[in-house]
């Protein structure tokens, strides 16, 4: 009996360590965040060649709307170029968009994946391009987004992940993953600047010094998750990642719970790989005074935040019932509660309404669904998963975009 109370013990330390040092890491970026303000670049007198890629895979509505958006960018029309990589488009899509003033490339694979789709357009790319900037098929810039990132490329950066948000508020779904989408804007892109570590990528909307661009994409060969592979070779080569808030780019947000079920099983398969691969090379990262890889790869071993907001009380109410078995549950208590204050901290306050309210509701679906997840992920990063997309969900670009972009 007291071999099973100390190995309960045990497990229940451990526990305590990996959760309560992640919830002590969500309250403090999340509050700093919100006391100390970023300094923001100055603007630029001198404007960057930009090469836009587009990766279309299947929607052709989609791809039409958002690629006609890219072209109204309020930026000079001689410094960008848009170039739409077509995976799996209809004939008659890939017609349409050769009428208009940009590029075309046509790509077949076996497997299809993003990583190949932009390594391929690398190589019908013409020379000249100071920087690549990296679009969803979905995704749709605001006026000012080149603008904007040209300020932090112009000030020495070399990497800028811009401001990525929801254009959709459809469903509760919806709602939450609009909400995960600003809670990660502020903690692990934001926050991130405090401490100079980097901001974590997002896989779109992000800008690259294009011979950096090109480096790196020939590194990567992930089935999914280029992005978080991506960020895992900048920090190893101590490449800092700015963060551009004032870079506005707007992303559809999954409206269907057996869409974002998929969705999310494609990312945390994508997160666990990587961690297996790169995580065993941390230690001597650190020794090496990079902490930027270190924080890279502890951002690897956490969970998603919604699994925290049910384990966290769980956790409190069993160590409330067996007293004398690992970390006492006032400190369970204390880091419950820096865990919730740290992910509504984060929370913009144009999101407390009712909207948020009812889709609160979702949440314990939502729990279970990834918690179930973690044990359905076999083999689940040896093929592409797509993510279908709502076409209804276009009528929520905003007004001032629709009208220049005639969406």
């Amino acid at each position: 009996m007291e071999i099973i109370k100390l190995i309960a013990s045990v497990v229940a330390i451990v526990l305590f360590i990996y959760l309560g040092v992640y919830s002590l890491y969500l309250f403090v970026f999340s509050a700093l965040g919100k006391l100390i303000p970023i300094k923001q670049p100055p603007v630029a007198t001198q404007l960057s060649n930009f090469i836009l890629y587009i990766c279309a895979y299947k929607e052709d509505e989609i791809i039409l709307n958002s690629a006609a958006a890219a072209l109204t960018i309020d930026y000079p029309k001689d410094k960008f170029h848009v170039c739409v990589i077509a995976d799996s488009l209809k004939p008659e899509t890939i017609a349409k968009l050769k009428q208009m003033p940009l590029q075309v490339v046509e790509v077949v694979f076996e497997t299809s994946t993003k990583s190949k789709a932009l390594n391929k357009a690398i190589e019908n790319t013409a020379v000249g391009f100071d920087a690549a900037v990296v679009f969803d098929i979905d995704n749709i810039a605001a006026p000012d987004y080149l603008h904007e990132i040209n300020n932090y490329l112009q000030a020495g950066h070399r990497v800028v992940q811009g401001h990525r948000v929801a254009k959709n508020s459809n469903t509760q779904v919806a709602v939450l993953d609009a909400v995960s989408e600003e809670v990660n804007n502020h903690i692990f892109r934001k926050s991130q600047q405090l401490f100079k570590f980097s901001a974590a990528i997002i896989g779109s909307g992000m800008a690259l010094e294009f011979q950096l661009f090109v480096n790196v994409m020939s590194r990567i060969d992930a089935v999914g998750g280029f992005d978080k592979e991506m960020g895992l070779l900048l920090t190893r080569d101590k490449i800092h990642v700015a963060y551009a808030e004032k870079a506005y780019i707007y992303d559809e947000k999954v409206s269907n719970p057996a869409v974002f079920e998929k969705q999310r099983k494609r990312w945390l398969s994508a997160q666990f790989n990587l961690l297996k691969k790169y995580g065993a090379t941390a230690p001597a990262q650190f020794f090496r005074g990079n902490f930027d890889y270190v924080n890279e790869i502890y951002q690897m071993a956490i969970l998603p935040r919604v699994l925290m907001l049910g384990l966290m009380p769980v956790m409190l109410f069993i160590s409330f019932l067996t007293p004398g078995i690992g970390p006492d549950w006032h400190l369970w208590l204390y880091a419950t509660i820096a865990c919730y204050l740290g992910i509504i901290v984060a929370i913009p306050t144009s999101f407390y309404n009712g909207k948020l309210l009812e889709a609160m509701l979702k949440l314990p679906l939502i729990f279970i669904t990834m918690f179930l997840l973690l044990f359905k992920l076999k083999g689940a990063n040896k093929k592409f998963i797509h993510t279908p997309h709502d076409h209804a969900a276009q009528e929520a670009v905003p007004e001032e975009i629709k009208d220049q972009a005639n969406v």
